[in-house]
């Protein structure tokens, strides 16, 4: 049968967002972040820098460029946090998890927070312990390095950022020293690398194939997810044996690099016929021992995105394609050409299966009862859990002058690499 393009082959279309950041993590002084323009920069991010005690807002409009310069303060003790009440503030790339504007104590906190998402994979792999990581405001103003582990602001200074931190995909690069430069962008090769192996894990989750376990380190994986890896992949291979579809559509994804990761973030919609999620997902990603990245550990934010609405419009050329291709073989009366658009356990009014429908269309389509004419207008498209459903007003007419107007539903599912009809309805006008 003909087939559409797959989501995860033609038609993710996501836009790449990635800056560079370069440094070298270091027991005695910290790491030290330098932030370059790149051709695929995000257009907002934030920086701690704790040597100088600055909190940065970035925006990248070529060239890189601060926004905001805010004073902050970190942890009482230098260096990247490692165990609970150390306090130290950890530094790497962190994500804002949650906003807390209630039940706050106002003299250590003020009246608004944000979390983070320390200890991040990289931390539990490095076995880094403690929590309640937050960004937040302060009862009375700041003074240097006497927060407890935290990134502390004035409180009014939070109170500015907030329409910009509640929307929890900016990152947080918190380091020792930041460094910035109004070089001209230059495209950095490993952010390629990440975000290119990304788009293919995807792929390789819609295909269901056993290459999608390649892309991930079992040993670190496992420390990181606090599962073992084997684990992980029965559970995937008991969905894909399971499953007949899955797609897995990414939007809008970036790069990050940390200490010694990267972090690829995107949003991501997951379909198949017994769930469908959208949310923030973030895969953190080292080289092996061959030198391949290879994803150590992944969180994910369930969060509605509007993702629904894009998946719609990249399935809707294929799905149109489809639906015009089984119009045409339908007028021509070919009944070959018609049912290699039906799925084998298709469902068309009272007739149960592609046999059935294949009979009584051979017994229809005979001399003056052949179809003459199959047009449709008014086509709407809809999400449906076994794939999409699309509604249209139906006109036919047969050799013999009779016709009839209704409106006309097909369930269409993906199968294989394409799409087939599931069930078919009619009722007339």
């Amino acid at each position: 049968m003909p087939h559409a393009r797959s989501i995860t082959s033609g038609c993710i279309a996501a836009a790449l967002f990635l800056f560079t950041l370069s440094g070298i993590a270091r027991a005695d002084d910290g790491w030290t972040a330098d932030l370059k323009a790149d051709p695929y920069g995000p257009e907002r991010f934030l920086a701690v820098d704790k040597s100088s005690q600055t909190f940065w807002f970035f925006e990248q409009k070529s060239p890189l460029q601060p926004v905001k310069q805010l004073p902050c303060t970190t942890g009482q003790e230098p260096g990247t946090k490692w165990r609970e009440g150390d306090l130290k503030t950890p530094e790497g790339v962190y994500f804002i998890k949650q906003r807390i504007s209630s039940g706050l104590d106002f003299g250590l906190y003020g009246d608004l927070a944000f979390t983070l998402n320390y200890p991040n994979p990289i931390d539990i792999i490095n076995n880094r312990k403690g929590s309640g990581i937050w960004i937040h405001g302060r009862g009375r103003p700041i003074t240097p390095n006497e927060s407890r582990g935290c990134v502390a602001l004035n409180n009014g200074d939070v109170k500015d950022l907030d329409p910009m931190l509640t929307k929890r995909v900016l990152p947080v690069v918190i380091a020792n020293s930041v460094h910035w430069s109004k070089d001209n962008p230059a495209a950095n090769k490993d952010a390629q690398e990440v975000v290119a192996a990304t788009l293919e894990w995807a792929k390789a989750w819609s295909r269901k194939t056993e290459d999608f376990f390649a892309f991930h380190d079992a040993a670190k994986f496992s420390i990181a997810q606090g599962e073992p890896f084997e684990e992980f992949r029965s559970h995937k291979r008991q969905l894909f044996a399971k499953l007949p579809w899955i797609h897995v559509l990414l939007d809008d994804v970036r790069a990050v690099q940390g200490p010694d990761y990267w972090v690829t973030y995107f949003g991501q919609l997951y379909r198949s016929p017994t769930l469908s999620s959208e949310g923030i997902k973030r895969l953190y990603w080292q080289r092996n021992d061959k030198g391949r990245f290879v994803i150590v550990g992944m969180d994910y934010d369930e969060v509605s995105l509007g993702l629904e609405g894009k998946y719609l419009a990249r399935v809707r050329p294929d799905v149109t394609t489809l639906v015009e291709a089984w119009r045409q073989a339908w007028e021509r009366g070919k009944v070959a050409d018609y049912m290699q658009y039906y799925a084998d356990n298709a469902v068309q009014g009272d007739r149960r299966g592609k046999s059935a429908i294949r009979e009584q269309k051979q017994q229809l389509w005979t001399g003056s009862k052949a179809p003459k004419k199959v047009a449709l207008r008014d086509m709407k498209m809809s999400l449906t859990q076994d794939g999409v459903q699309v509604e249209f007003v139906q006109e036919y007419a047969s050799k013999d002058g009779n016709a009839d107007k209704g409106r006309k539903k097909l369930v269409l599912g993906p199968v294989g690499n394409g799409w087939a009809i599931l069930e078919e309805d009619w009722s007339k006008m």
